[in-house]
């Protein structure tokens, strides 16, 4: 079989695993207010465990409310009334084959201050979780008592709930990380100190799950192998820490990172497939007789089945694989490897959405978590023809879904190749990964048979005259913002120039790949500008500033890039300027405003990157045209709204519910005027004078009434 090494299974004590592929426990906001499942919340467990994974971990659940209670909403072990909740969870996942653990966890100071009623958070001591939060109290010892007891209480409901496994929490930041950690852990007493007192508390826990599992059940211990912060746990720390916590404990997670290190925790876009699995490696090495997991944006299954193969690990936890691609293991398991839809480590619709903006998880390359692929079951009551104008993400996906559901699909698109702007930025060394979208929505399309693809083919009117859609879908994307500064234009046309937006910048990478002795200032200080920030930065340019208009760089990236981005730009000594306005472009300077005080920032490249803005040059004649011939219309993606390829995405699915109204519609014209034709056969005057055309008035779903 190929990657056989994924397919073997695993016993660990009386857990049989069907294969080595792991759900890692990953916050969602889908619980209820209460701590209560829902059923969209098991819905999304329920498409990972029928998409063939091993074992399914259930996120973090709260064993002391609500001193120990994280994110915006939790599920909840520390009283019996949440067990009929667990227990039909693991019913769920079970019917599939899928073996189940649960994450006990205590927040600590990473706790959700909103639950807290005005109590100030507990730690170790009196360290923040991360900067900018603000301090806890020290545990006192009783209460140290205290929570290792409620960690033996609701690993008996886990056992209870029919669990087959349990994970301790002991990374990220969470209360058992502030105690191993001398980050946070600056006590004098037993708890603190020497790495064996900093152990001690995590030891009491696992001692204290283990007496609620009993002998037979699999405990899981995740840490933070390498907390990648000065003055943290080093791999070589973490390896001394385990050997006073190992003896209970049969797998061990080997993640990495804290709060302030969160790039490396949930992995940035520019890490390799399985970057971590080192770490796990010397784990293994030293405590050979434990099962290890890694992780670490492992995406391929080549690479996958190479860490096991190497030895570096026994399992592989998917976390954002799997929220993108829930049928990961079935689709790899039957050669259907085209298909994966493969996280790209964008970290909006997951960890931003969840951690910085309090909203429940979503996914860029995903749009439905709940039912996956169940709209593929929409059958048409009438036959539905689209035109698709555009070849970007937003279009392809409203392209390969609608023909999925029967209708006949022609897109258009003026270049050559397909992806749109997420072909362009893909360009990016660090932004590769944004091609694995292209490829799947690529290959998803081509399979289709009633999906057709034109490219070197600008859409005109002539084309929609021709096609006589029933539905246009505009999909043309944006363009580079260039506001009418003194000398931009002249500069951006001039033959021997030194001044580049972005899409010149991209179309042609071969002429931007000269760095040492540059000295490069960027406009703009958006995605778009620090990822040219990033690009030379990282290449060894001699010196880069990047001026933004707004008060901080990155203001709309989503939490993970935002820390990383400012993480090179430190680390690389990038001149920031903030607060500060473009003035005048000069041929080798941008004249620039702080406070009143002008400036010249010289520079060998300069970039102007000050976003994007729609770009629907048919979009009123589709409109006129539409309105002549009862056609729909809908503009999606950029061309609605410059924005980021989630939106698009989602925009491209709903459309699924416009197919459906057209179809519905056509099928209500086709049975009334059948009705109307075999009535006139025998009742020919039935048609009146004040509606001499006998027509139908139909409502549609938004309150518009058309005549048929």
């Amino acid at each position: 079989m190929k990657y056989s090494a994924i397919f073997k299974p695993l016993s660990v004590r009386s857990m049989t695993l069907k294969n080595r592929i792991v759900m890692p426990p990953m916050g969602t906001n889908f619980a209820n207010i209460d701590g209560t499942f829902n059923e969209k919340h098991l819905a999304y467990y329920t498409q990972r465990a029928k998409g063939g994974t091993g074992l399914i971990t259930l996120e973090n659940v709260c064993i002391d409310f609500p001193m120990g209670s994280n994110g915006t909403t939790q599920l909840r072990i520390d009283d019996d009334q949440f067990l009929p909740g667990l227990w039909e969870f693991n019913e769920r996942m079970h019917e599939y084959g899928a073996c189940t653990s649960v994450q006990l966890n205590h927040a600590g100071a990473s706790a959700h201050p909103g639950r807290l009623q005005g109590a100030r958070h507990v730690s170790s001591a009196t360290i923040p979780s991360k900067k900018g939060n603000p301090a806890p109290r020290p545990l006192t010892v009783p209460e140290i008592y205290e929570i290792v007891k409620k960690y033996r209480e609701s690993a008996c409901r886990a056992i209870r709930a029919g669990f087959d496994c349990v994970e301790i929490h002991g990374g990220h930041s969470y209360l058992i990380s502030q105690f191993l950690s001398p980050i946070y852990n600056k006590r004098t007493d037993e708890f603190g100190g020497s790495q064996e007192n900093r152990a001690r508390f995590a030891k009491m826990c696992i001692e204290a799950v283990r007496q609620g599992v009993g002998p037979y059940i699999p405990i899981v211990l995740r840490i933070s192998a390498d907390e990648l912060l000065e003055g943290g746990n080093t791999l070589a720390d973490t390896l001394n820490i385990l050997e006073h916590l190992e003896s209970e404990v049969d797998i061990i997670n080997v993640s990495a990172a804290l709060n302030d290190s969160i790039q490396y925790q949930i992995d940035k876009m520019d890490l390799a497939d399985g970057w971590r699995s080192y770490m796990a490696r010397a784990v293994k090495e030293k405590f050979s007789d434990k099962v290890v997991i890694t992780s670490g944006n492992i995406r391929s299954p080549h690479r996958a089945n190479e860490i096991l193969e190497q030895g570096d690990a026994d399992l592989l936890a998917m976390g954002r694989g799997l929220i993108a691609e829930p049928n990961w293991v079935h689709k790899v398991k039957n050669n259907q490897e085209d298909f994966l839809r493969k996280c790209i480590s964008c970290n909006i619709g997951c960890a931003d959405h969840r951690i910085a903006k309090a909203r429940p998880i979503r996914c860029t390359v995903n749009p439905d978590l709940y039912e996956e692929d169940a709209y593929q079951l929409l059958k048409l009551e009438q036959p539905v023809r689209m035109m698709v104008i555009g070849g970007g993400t937003a279009a392809l996906e409203a392209a390969a879904s609608a023909a999925e559901i029967g209708v006949d699909v022609t897109l258009f698109e003026k270049k050559s190749y397909l992806g749109g702007l997420a072909h362009e930025i893909a360009r990016f060394p660090d932004k590769e990964r944004i091609n694995d979208f292209i490829i799947y929505l690529e290959n998803r399309a081509r399979a289709l048979e009633n999906l057709t693809i034109k490219t070197n083919h600008q859409a005109t009117m002539v084309d929609v005259k021709s096609l006589k859609p029933d539905i246009i879908v505009n999909a043309t994307g944006s363009v580079p913002l260039l506001p009418p500064i003194k000398g931009l234009q002249e500069q951006l046309t001039h033959p021997n120039r030194n001044v580049y937006s972005i899409f010149d910048m991209l179309k042609n990478m071969d002429q931007f790949q000269d760095f040492t002795g540059k000295q490069v200032v960027v406009i703009g200080g958006g995605a778009v500008g620090l990822d040219v920030m990033e690009y030379y930065a990282k290449r060894g340019a001699q010196e880069v500033h990047i001026v933004e208009m707004q008060s901080e760089l990155g203001i709309d990236l989503d939490l993970v890039t935002k820390v990383s981005m400012m993480e090179i730009a430190h680390k690389h000594g990038v001149k920031i300027h903030v607060d500060t306005k473009l003035i005048e472009v000069g041929s080798d300077y941008f004249l620039v405003e702080q406070n009143n005080q002008q400036q010249k920032l010289p520079f060998d490249l300069g970039f102007v990157c000050l976003g994007m803005r729609s770009y629907a040059p048919l979009l009123e004649d589709l409109t006129e045209y539409a309105a002549a011939n009862e056609v729909e219309v809908v503009n999606i993606g950029d061309s609605k709204r410059a924005r980021r390829i989630i939106e698009g995405t989602k925009e491209a699915r709903d459309l699924i519910r416009v197919v459906q109204r057209v179809s519905r519609e056509k099928k209500l014209k086709k049975d009334f005027n059948a009705s109307r034709s075999n009535q006139s056969k025998f009742y020919p005057s039935s048609i009146s004078h004040n509606n001499p055309r006998g027509d139908l008035n139909l409502t549609h779903d938004s309150g518009v009434k058309a005549t048929l």
